[in-house]
C-alpha cells in the first residue's frame, strides 16, 4: 500500500475526521464546557460534555466523537453569512454601496459601522434566522426568514442588526437546549470567517448569550485541528505528540480577543429575546403559514 500511494512504509496515518470537529482542538477547546462556533455562511456548534444527554434537535452526539473520553455533541445554524450577503446583494438600499464607495470600505463594512451606533431594540425590528430553513432546534427545511417591526422609516444598517442580532438569538435557543438537557455552557469560542471579519457580530453574541466570546488564534481551525489529529496518529516518537489536548497545547492558540457580555445591553436583549421565543415558536413549532407561502412559491 505504501508503495501503491509513494508513501514511506510504516509512515504513520490519521483516519478522515469532519471538518467542523477537526475544528475544535484547532480552536484550541479539548474540554468540556466550552462550544466552539464555527462562524461562516452557516454556523456549526460544537461541544463536548462528559455524558452523553439527550438534547432536542441537535445534529448528532457521539461518544468519543471529538476528543477520546468525552461526548461530542453538534448543531447549527443553517444560514448566518449566507443572510447577510443576501441582504447587502439584494436588501440594502442603493445608497449602501455609493457610500461605502465614496468612503473606501465594502458595503459590510459601512453597514457594521452604522449598525454599531444602535443601542439594542433602536431598530424596532425582530427577525427570524430562517432564510435557508431551520437546522437547530427545530429541524424543518422548508421554514423561511421573517422580520417583523419594519415601517417606512427603517433603514438597511437597522434591518442589518436586526439579522446579526437573530443569528445571535438562534444560537442562544441553542444553547438553552443544551443547557436544559444537562449540557453546560461555559463560554463560547469563535472561529471561521466571520469570525475574522465582523466584530459586531462577536459583541452581539456575547451581549445576548451573557457569556464571555473568546476568538481562535488560527483562520484555518479545520486545517490546524486536522494537523493536530495527524501528529497524534505520530505519536511522540514520530515527532509528534501522544495525545490531542497536548497537540493543542503545543500548536494552537487564542487570539488576544475576548468579548464580554455587557450587563446593560444583555438585560435588554432579555427583553427581546422572550419576544423571539414567541415568534420562533409561533412560526416554527405550528409552520402552517411559512410552509403555504412556500407551497404557493413552488405550485
Amino acid at each position: 500500500a505504501a508503495a501503491w500511494v509513494g508513501l514511506r512504509p510504516g509512515i504513520p496515518i490519521s483516519a478522515a475526521t469532519i471538518d467542523a470537529h477537526a475544528s475544535v482542538p484547532g480552536a484550541g477547546v479539548t474540554g468540556a464546557g466550552a462550544m466552539v462556533l464555527i462562524l461562516g455562511t452557516s454556523t456549526c456548534h460544537m461541544i463536548m460534555d462528559a455524558n452523553v444527554h439527550l438534547v432536542q434537535g441537535i445534529s448528532a452526539v457521539v461518544e468519543d466523537g471529538i476528543v477520546p473520553g468525552l461526548a461530542g455533541y453538534e448543531a447549527g445554524q443553517a444560514g448566518v453569512g449566507d443572510i447577510f450577503e443576501w441582504f447587502v446583494e439584494h436588501g440594502a438600499s442603493a445608497d449602501v454601496r455609493d457610500r461605502a464607495a465614496s468612503s473606501g470600505v465594502s458595503a459590510y463594512e459601512l453597514l457594521e459601522r452604522e449598525a454599531a451606533a444602535l443601542r439594542p431594540g433602536e431598530s424596532g425590528l425582530l427577525a427570524l434566522d430562517w432564510w435557508n430553513g431551520n437546522r437547530s432546534i427545530l429541524t424543518d427545511a422548508s421554514l423561511s426568514g421573517v422580520i417583523v417591526g419594519m415601517t417606512l422609516g427603517t433603514r438597511s444598517h437597522e434591518t442589518y442588526r436586526a439579522l446579526i442580532e437573530a443569528t445571535a438569538f438562534g444560537t442562544r435557543i441553542i444553547i438553552e437546549a443544551f443547557e436544559s438537557s444537562g449540557v453546560t455552557v461555559r463560554e463560547l469560542v469563535a472561529c471561521g470567517g466571520l469570525a475574522e471579519r465582523n466584530r459586531l457580530l462577536l459583541q452581539i453574541y456575547a451581549d445576548v448569550t451573557g457569556r464571555d466570546f473568546r476568538v481562535a488564534g488560527s483562520a484555518l481551525t479545520s486545517a490546524l485541528g486536522a494537523a493536530m489529529n495527524g501528529a497524534v496518529a505520530a505519536g511522540s516518537a514520530g515527532g509528534g505528540y501522544e495525545d490531542i489536548a497536548t497537540a493543542a497545547t503545543s500548536m494552537g492558540r487564542f487570539a488576544n480577543e475576548v468579548y464580554h457580555p455587557d450587563a446593560a445591553r444583555h438585560a435588554v436583549y432579555n427583553e427581546l429575546f422572550k419576544h423571539y421565543v414567541t415568534l420562533h415558536d409561533y412560526f416554527g413549532r405550528e409552520p402552517k403559514l411559512l410552509r403555504a407561502l412556500r407551497a404557493l412559491k413552488t405550485a
